[in-house]
């Protein structure tokens, strides 16, 4: 086993802690100011907490509106950016000028202006005042010097180009020019209405993404974080390039409780990194590992950082589905990482660490399969036990589920106090041993029981994100608050009450990290409020539609890829959520439109989705990536060559937005029933790790060019069988115009169909698009339930006019005009099932893997 010299802990944390502070504030404040900035960043926490409880509705006291509550946030995240980030590297880090006093005051009342006078504000809406005016741009500028200091440059940079192309679009080419806007009225929409800084994104960052980053914040101090790392080493270190392995895992873990990239290399990556370098990995592939890992823990649900919050509100469907879309893509990209790990295990002729009491393959087996079955049996319990009590007890069933959600937390207190807590630094790891699995694994399972409430109240209850998350922090604050004394007490400890202080001031440290996690976060959304600003008040989601058509010729391909390369360069220098927020707001819509003008239905959560996975991956792209750069401070290795190897990692993960997009399948949109769910997730576990194996090279032996090309095939076509299938056989028939009425009573509620429309726009351009829409009900008659969807036709002998599209309508929203002509209805072609083609592909895969094996064989047989 290769070993290298050791690292100083000490300086790998100090490493780490320079780039966190990048996103959470460099500043450290000592005596009556640093006590004023921890009083805010506690009243901060709490007020959300408030906030998002039934308490001011059951007193009747301090109930704000969303509109209300997002002035509050952003007051709080504005004040406290000028006093966590210094104006320049050079500004103190101890103390704040009188010039950052000014900004944080001057920020802070013009949020606070808008909830003063609010009233008033709403008697003049559209005709601001010269005080209104006065404030709103002391608001902006403030806001945009705040965005600097948090973010950096590039933000500030985009935020500026769009206000000026608001200002001057006369002065603009003729593709994107407008006729330009006022002061006033580029005032009254950024800052005075929900339309600019004070839109969907700030009100998503208040309403729900505080609960959730503050959940992750109190997870990790109440030793959560330090427990999922512990127990990924021990499950897996026994493993060929074990603590790579358990770093991958770990970082999709701390998906968890993180949705920060970085936060993610810090977390893990100062106890991971070390270990994998000392076991043999070189320090820029260690880095790249943890990057790759940590990158990926934001597409981790159930908590996937702020842009998947974003999503709820820009998509319009509940959290729980967004979570249903994104669980496939995420799954198989650590499983293709673990696989890339274990790869690069084989090719450093690597061994996993020993363990004390070496498992039989047996007890391995039976280790994995009751774990299992275990959560399988408890996730039963919990959706069909709480159904059923709910249904069968009504209110009384509520107080049942909390009794046993309180008792299983007292006997899981329990049985963690059988085994000792585990240590917080990585001396507990040794390379000639690990760490037994069924103490490491006992001593913390409570942990998981907030994340538990979370998803049933998200997935059982459909609650909001608001109220699911609201209900976890309140049941974690119970646990931060408890745990310590009642393992003590356990223990048989005489000063188990002494636990209480230790337990308070992580509660107090937890409420002061969430709160300085959500201050650039908040300003982020705030930030890119100004770019959705100026598309709603210019039009340029319209004119970027038709500037993207018209440099791609139409080509879907050629847009995805524009797309992707638009969010890997914003992403350099742009956080993820204004990434997300900016691209899929100017990109979303035009995929959507040219995808349906191409005959492709393109769901705009595969879109989303999309645009999301390419903003996280910038966090690795060199030369800014700022993910590769901490984890190449904590290898000591070089952060570009750290990037560029996590981004050949992150390879496989860049291939699954575009194969989504075209296979929706694999958001698991269209399945038909448990077959053909399992069989679309065995096909893309072994699409990817075909795929992986084709990326690194080597498979079973390094890969011949030929085999490479063919592995990739084999890959392509697992992941989207219906390219070649369409080929053969037509994915669909085009029926005519007239029988709509006896195509639409055929459908049952939730079922789709698509219509071929050709029409005019306002423009007087003639357009040719495939509408997909979804049936509310199969009440009525085939009139009623098209009236349903928006859409009120005449016949025209065979020909089918849309004599009105009723507003707010899905048929409005999807793009229809009155006067357009439905020209046919795209039904299912009867096919045989496009999955005939994974029997070739296996084929040849055999065929690959047996040429290979002979060639292991004859190397084995040589050596």
């Amino acid at each position: 086993m290769t070993t290298e010299s050791t690292q100083d802990p000490a300086s790998d944390s100090k490493a780490a802690e320079e780039f966190l502070s990048s996103e959470t504030g460099s500043r450290q404040l000592s005596g009556a100011m640093g006590k004023l900035v921890i009083g805010l960043l506690i009243a901060w926490s709490l007020f959300q907490l408030w906030y998002a409880s039934p308490l001011p509705f059951i007193f009747d006291f301090g109930t704000l509106n969303e509109d209300q509550a997002k002035f509050i946030h952003l007051a709080f995240a504005s004040f406290l950016a000028f006093c966590l980030f210094p104006a320049t590297r050079h500004s103190s880090h101890t103390s704040i000028s009188p010039i950052d006093a000014l900004f944080a005051l001057g920020a802070s009342v013009a949020c606070l202006y808008l909830l003063v006078f609010r009233n008033d504000l709403a008697t003049r809406m559209g005709a601001p005042t010269t005080t209104d005016v006065v404030i709103a741009v002391i608001g902006m500028l403030t806001l945009l010097e705040a965005t600097r200091r948090a973010l950096g440059p590039p933000l500030t940079i985009v935020a500026i180009v769009f206000l000026a192309f608001t200002f001057g679009g006369q002065y603009m080419p003729d593709v994107i020019a407008h006729k330009g806007a006022s002061l006033n009225k580029v005032a009254s929409h950024q800052w005075l209405t929900t339309e600019g800084v004070f839109g969907v994104a700030l009100g998503v960052s208040t309403a729900f993404v505080f609960l959730f980053v503050l959940l992750g914040a109190l997870l990790d101090k109440a030793g959560a974080g330090n427990y999922l790392i512990k127990v990924s080493f021990s499950l897996l270190g026994h493993m060929r390039g074990g603590p790579a392995k358990a770093a991958v895992v770990a970082s999709g873990l701390s998906g968890i409780i993180s949705g920060s990239s970085i936060a993610n290399v810090v977390t893990t990556g100062t106890f991971t990194i070390p270990l994998m370098k000392r076991v043999g990995f070189p320090g820029t592939k260690a880095g790249a590992v943890e990057v790759a890992a940590s990158t990926n823990g934001q597409l981790t649900p159930p908590i996937m950082g702020a842009a998947a919050f974003l999503m709820v509100e820009y998509v319009g469907i509940p959290y729980i589905e967004v979570i249903k879309h994104a669980i496939l893509p995420s799954l198989i990209s650590y499983i293709a990482l673990v696989y890339i790990v274990h790869l690069e295990a084989i090719k450093l002729g690597m061994k996993g660490i020993e363990r004390l009491h070496k498992p039989t393959t047996a007890q391995r087996m039976l280790s994995w399969m009751t774990t299992t079955l275990i959560m399988l049996v408890l996730a039963a319990i919990v959706y069909y036990g709480s159904t059923f009590l709910e249904s069968t007890l009504g209110d009384t069933g509520y107080l049942i589920m909390i009794l046993a959600v309180i008792a299983g937390y007292f006997a899981l207190i329990k049985l963690s106090a059988s085994y000792p807590d585990l240590i917080e630094d990585d001396s507990s790891i040794e390379l000639d041993h690990l760490p037994e699995p069924r103490p490491t694994l006992f001593s913390g399972l409570y942990f998981g029981l907030p994340i538990i409430v979370l998803l049933w109240a998200l997935a059982v209850k459909q609650y909001s994100p608001q109220q699911s998350a609201f209900y976890s922090v309140v049941f974690l604050i119970a646990v931060v608050l408890t745990h310590r004394p009642l393992k003590a007490w356990f223990r048989g400890d005489r000063d188990w009450a002494g636990q209480f202080k230790v337990c308070w001031d992580d509660f107090i440290d937890g409420l002061i990290s969430g709160a300085r996690n959500m201050v650039g976060i908040g300003i982020a959304t705030a930030a890119a409020g100004i770019i959705v600003g100026t598309v709603t008040l210019t039009g340029l989601g319209q004119m970027m539609t038709e500037f993207v058509e018209f440099i791609s010729g139409g080509n879907l391909i050629l847009i995805l890829i524009f797309t992707a390369v638009i969010c890997i360069i914003l992403g350099m220098g742009l956080p993820t959520t204004a990434n997300y927020i900016v691209v899929s707001t100017l990109m979303a819509p035009v995929i959507v439109s040219l995808g349906a003008a191409n005959g492709l239905i393109v769901p705009l959560i595969a879109v989303h989705l999309f645009v999301f996975y390419f903003g996280i991956l910038a966090d690795d792209t060199p030369p800014v990536g700022l993910a590769a750069f901490a984890a190449a401070a904590i290898a000591r290795a070089d952060p570009i060559k750290t990037g560029i190897q996590g981004f050949t990692y992150d390879i496989r993960t860049a291939i699954l937005p575009f194969m989504f997009i075209f296979n929706t399948q694999l958001l698991l949109i269209g399945l038909t029933g448990v077959f053909d769910l399992i069989v679309t997730v065995a096909s893309a576990i072994v699409a990817i790790l075909v795929f992986s194996a084709a990326t690194q090279g080597y498979w079973l032996v390094k890969s011949r060019l030929w085999e490479t090309a063919a592995l990739l095939l084999i890959a392509f076509s697992l992941f989207r069988p219906g390219y070649w299938w369409d080929m053969v056989y037509p994915p669909s028939v085009v029926l005519p115009a007239a029988q709509i009425d006896t195509e639409v009573e055929k459908l049952k509620a939730g079922d789709f169909i698509r219509l071929n429309f050709i029409g005019m726009t306002i423009e007087g351009d003639e357009v040719s698009k495939t509408i997909q829409l979804q049936l509310d009900d199969d009440s009525g008659d085939a009139t009623a339930r098209l009236e349903s969807l928006g859409l009120m036709l005449s016949p025209d002998g065979d020909k089918r006019i849309v004599d009105l599209v009723v507003f707010g309508s899905a048929a409005e929203k999807s793009g229809v005009d009155f006067g357009w002509e439905i020209t046919g209805i795209q039904a299912k072609a009867d096919r045989p099932p496009k999955e005939l083609v994974f029997i070739p592909a296996m084929l040849l895969l055999a065929f690959v893997g047996w040429l290979q094996r002979r060639r292991s064989n004859t190397e084995t047989a040589t050596a």
